[in-house]
């Protein structure tokens, strides 16, 4: 039913920068949370699965895609969990998170928060309109060209942290404060995270 790699459509902001809205029409699957599926239908794309406790659904969009819903009556998680939880289930290896900030901040940072989780269900990305965000729990080397602004933010304040190869340099040393890691800049095609026992979540400017 989906491809290997999905685009999940959150209930924030719907994307207006190109390189998100390349992804939204993509060939790949998209698992729609509830309250975003009005969002996607006016801009002319149908989800292929929509998944949540349905509460968002327009009565006309029930009807029309009924065959396609995925009801989720959990209470202690949010829309977004049960639609990675979906993707996880249905042997999707890769997701875009799309349309997950840019509304109410509360729920803008919880998003954007969750991304450590998910790490441990399948490989994702969260796409804004100005960036995204990856979540790293090992030490990685990160893709990027010269120039490329970047920011790094400690969910994990007491693991000492290297980076290598970034304007500003960091040797073994903790990011007390999410302030700490941001506004930096990589120096060529790649940098490096190098940490034991942590989680870090990466931001990386178009």
């Amino acid at each position: 039913m989906l491809t290997n790699e999905v685009i999940i459509l959150a209930d924030g902001q719907f994307p207006e920068h190109q390189i998100p809205l390349a992804l939204l029409n993509s060939q790949r699957s998209i698992v729609c949370c509830d309250g975003a599926t009005t969002k996607l239908v006016a801009a002319g794309i149908e989800p292929t699965a929509i998944v949540g406790d349905l509460d968002s659904l327009l009565p006309a969009h029930r009807i029309r895609f009924a065959d396609r819903l995925f009801y989720d009556a959990n209470q202690e998680t949010n829309d977004l969990t049960k639609a990675v939880d979906f993707c996880k289930k249905n042997g999707v290896t890769k997701a875009y998170i799309l349309g997950a900030t840019g509304l109410r901040e509360d729920h803008t940072l919880g998003n954007i928060s969750l991304l450590a989780s998910y790490t441990d269900k399948l490989e994702i990305e969260m796409f804004t309109d100005t960036g995204y965000f990856i979540s790293v729990s090992e030490s990685r080397n990160i893709q990027s060209f010269a120039g490329q602004q970047v920011s790094i933010f400690s969910l994990t304040p007491n693991v000492p942290l290297t980076l290598i190869n970034l304007k500003y340099p960091l040797v073994n040393k903790p990011l007390l404060s999410w302030w700490q890691g941001t506004l930096n800049e990589a120096l060529s095609t790649s940098f490096n995270l190098e940490f034991t026992g942590g989680k870090f979540l990466v931001f990386l400017v178009y």
